[in-house]
This record gives structure tokens, sequence and C-alpha cells, in this order.
């Protein structure tokens, strides 16, 4: 049998008694969350920091969490030793290394020692604690990694759940604040937001709406939401996409005919007008219309009354319009491919859909949603990174793509498409060459305002040759800055 020494006993006795008091704190804490008191989450947070200080060798530390669309877990609370709450300097190498590995990251150097240790519930690692000293004493053994370790399994649940009832909370007072709408969307965006309130606004009235975006942004979803959402809810809602139908056939289409009316008409049929009577006429794609339609169309919104292709009989138009396009109808005026009095009789409420590259916020919500199931966080930062012309519908395909190709309860980086992989880096990498160039021109017009324009000494004070920084300024386009300076 070996026999511990006393100094050993003690401190495994400290360290039993430090991981009891965190759990006590944790289990307190929780209790303030079913009588939602405000500030629980910072408490517990602030409490656990607070604990670790007690056993382990660390003038400061933090709590790191991920985030949606960052591939980097965002500092939530910071904590000294000394000086109490306040932010700390982040090795994001480190806690970078720690979450995408799921194992502690640990540095000691004189005067530089940092852990990072990653915060796993189940299989999913969703942050890291992470703690850093400067005193050339301080080191992190083996004996505090097994105590962060032990610290980290009993508090990843407390904070998981801390942050999955704030997300519920949140929520909760979003859909308060929001009109009680039906609209069948995913995000949490602001612009969707926007979106969602003017649906609010104008389905309870008979106003046209013409609904505005790129393709794929999901305008039908809104001129459903507005009928779904209106007293004509429980009528039609018929929609025609007016890019499908041959100019021949819309006409038809739209009013019906009588029998024998031209050719291949053998029977009576009734238009999209009388099968949405009560109810709502969507006209997608508007703007492809062609004029002798247009001028047809604008005569049943001003009147409110249509015959068939070859009748006499005039019926009533008990519709309301909601139409949608995807181009700049202002422009097809300016070219006389669309009437402008049919654009106004349209555009009397607009809405405009944004497209995916500004709802970052709302594709890893989609994707997830596309999905069913859960992705991965370098697969959510590929996600957020590109561009998506395709907007929603690309995204949609992307994630069926992802699913049938994919192996396992989780998209990983490689199961997305090899499209979307290789833009987003491209689009990574146009975006560092951005910021590099912002950098330099910001410091070549500061050295030029420091020496009040003598681009001699400028160059003298940057380092370069005065011929190199003349061809800098042609390169860059800065001479219209530099008169201003």
């Amino acid at each position: 049998m070996t026999i511990q020494s006393g100094s050993m006993l003690s401190k495994e006795i400290d360290e039993l008694d430090t991981l009891l008091r965190i759990s006590t704190a944790i289990h307190s804490v929780q209790a303030l969350y079913s009588t939602r008191q405000p500030g629980a989450r910072e408490l517990l947070e602030r409490q656990l920091l607070e604990l670790i200080f007690e056993s382990v060798p660390a003038e400061c530390g933090a709590i790191l969490l991920l985030t949606e669309v960052l591939e980097m877990p965002a500092q939530i609370v910071g904590w000294s030793r000394a000086s109490g709450r306040h932010s700390i300097a982040i090795d994001r190498e480190m806690a970078q290394r720690a979450v995408s590995q799921g194992a502690a990251a640990i540095r000691n150097e004189p005067g530089n020692s940092a852990i990072a240790m990653p915060l796993i519930s189940g299989n999913h690692v969703f942050g890291a604690i992470y703690l850093a000293s400067t005193n050339s004493s301080d080191r992190f053994e083996h004996e505090n990694v097994e105590l962060l370790t032990a610290i980290a399994g009993i508090a990843a649940m407390a904070l998981q759940n801390a942050r999955y009832v704030e997300s519920l909370e949140t929520e909760n007072s979003r859909l308060r604040a929001e009109p009680s709408i039906d609209h069948g969307m995913v995000g949490e965006s602001a612009a969707l937001r926007r979106v969602c309130h003017l649906i609010g606004q104008v389905a309870p009235s008979e106003t046209t709406v013409l609904i505005c975006g790129e393709s794929g942004t999901g305008k039908e979803l809104v001129a459903r939401a507005i009928h779904n959402n209106s007293p004509r809810k429980n009528k039609p809602f018929i929609a025609v996409n007016c890019a499908a139908v041959t100019d021949t056939l819309l006409e038809s289409e739209f009013f019906g005919h009588e029998r024998g009316s031209f050719t291949g008409a053998v029977a009576q049929k009734r238009g999209k007008f009388e099968l949405a009577d009560g109810g709502t006429l969507f006209l997608d794609e508007v703007g492809e219309m062609s004029p002798a339609l247009q001028a047809k169309l604008l005569r049943v919104l001003q009147e409110r009354v249509f015959e068939r292709v070859g009748g006499s009989r005039t019926l009533p138009a008990n519709v309301r319009i909601i139409a949608a396009t995807n181009r700049d109808l202002k422009q097809c005026i300016a070219d006389r491919a669309f009437r402008a009095d049919l654009f106004y009789r349209l555009n009397v409420v607009s809405i405009q859909m944004p497209p995916l590259r500004e709802r970052l916020e709302d594709i890893p919500l989609l994707a997830g949603f596309f999905a069913g199931r859960a992705i991965a966080p370098d697969a959510r930062l590929c996600l957020t990174r590109y561009s998506w012309p395709g907007n929603i519908r690309e995204l949609q395909n992307a994630m069926e793509h992802a699913v049938v190709l994919g192996d396992g309860g989780c998209i990983r980086l490689e199961d997305l498409p090899a499209s979307v992989r290789q833009s987003a880096c491209q689009e990574e990498a146009h975006d560092y060459q951005s910021a590099v160039q912002g950098s330099r021109k910001q410091s070549i017009l500061q050295a030029i305002g420091r020496t009040a324009g003598n681009l001699t000494e400028a160059a003298h004070l940057l380092g370069v040759h005065p011929n190199y920084l003349h061809r800098l300024i042609r390169k860059l386009d800065l001479r219209a800055d530099i008169k201003r300076i």
C-alpha cells in the first residue's frame, strides 16, 4: 500500500473541496433560473472564475462561448484576481485550438503562461475556460490541468443550460414584441424582422403589394404570409409564374376562355382570376409580362371586372393582387418594357426582400432548418463567408447535397459542395487583400498629413524610396485624398 504524504493528501482534499464548492455554487445559481432572476448566468460565471483562482495559479481568466457566425469563441465575461470584472487579452490561437481539438491548450513561458480548457456538452464543444498569468513563477502543471478538466466537466452543462434559457427568454421577448403573424420564415436578423413587421401592417388591408428582390429570397413566402394573415385567408391563394407561361396562353391563364374561342379551346376554362375569387392572386415575375397583357391587367385593376377570352359576359374580379419581381421595374419603364401606369397600380406598398448575404446571422439557422441536424463550426463559418448568389434556394440545395453525401449526424465542412467551399476561401482572401490595401492607404495618408504634404519626407517616415511612394499613390488612387489633406 502506498502511503501519501500529508502535503499531497492535503492538496487533494483542497481540490475536492473546490469541486464541491463549485458544484454547490452551480446548484444554487441554477435555482435562480426558475425564478428568472436577472444576471443569473453572469453570477454563475463570476463565481466559477473566483473559485478557480483559489486552486489554479492564474492572474486573470475568462469564460468564452462560441457564436453562430464567428469561428472564434467570444469573451462573455473576464475576471482578474486583483481588480475583479474586466475584459482581458485572449490568445485567440490557443482558444481556437482548444475548441477545435476538444482538448486543453497550454503555454508555459516565463512571464507568459496561459491555458484554454474546452467546455464540452455531450460531444459538442461550445466554449472554453481561459486562464493566464504574467507572473514568472506561475506555471500550469499536470495537476492544474486535471483539476481544471474536472471543473470544466461540472460547469459545462450548467453554462450550456444557462445559455439555452437566455436564448429562450430572448426569443420569447422578441415574439411578444412582434405582431402575432404566421409567416413561415426562418431567421432572427433585423432585415427579416423589418419584413415581418411590414407583413403585419399590410396583411389586414386590401392593399395591392409589390414584393421586390433577387431570385430565391423568398418572395412567394411573403405573399403567402400576407394572405394567411389577411381576412381572405380562408379563400384561395393562386400563384401564377408570369415567366413560365407563353404570351399566347397568358391571357387565357389569367381570364379563362370560352369553348371554341381559339384552336384547341375544346371546353370552357376558368382563369386564375375566377379560381382566386374572394382570395389572393399572386403574380410572380410580373416584369416578364408582354405589353398587351400589361394593358389588360391594368384595366382589371382599375375597373375590377374582366371577360373570358372569346366571351362577352363581364365577370367581377374579387381578388387581392400581390405581385413580385426580381427586375428593376423603374429601369424597365425607362426602357419602355413595362408600363408606368401599371407599375404605380401595383406599387401601392412595396416590400424589399433582403438577399441572403445581408442576413448573415440567419444563415446558420436556415442551414440547420434545411439539414435537420447539427452543423460543425468550420462548416458554419464557410456558409457565412459565401455570398450565396442564388440566395435561400441555393442554400437549401447546398444543405440537401451535404445531407445526401455526408455520413453521420453532423454536417462537416467536407460535406458542403466544392463550389461553396472554394468560393468562400476566395472571398476570404479578397477580404484580406482589401483590409491590407485599406491599411496601406491609411498609413500613407497619415504620413503625408504629418509632413504637411511633403512626399519626400513622407517617404522617409514610411521607410520607402520617394519614387516607390509615387507609384503607390498612383496604384492606390490617392491623388484626390492627398489634395484634400
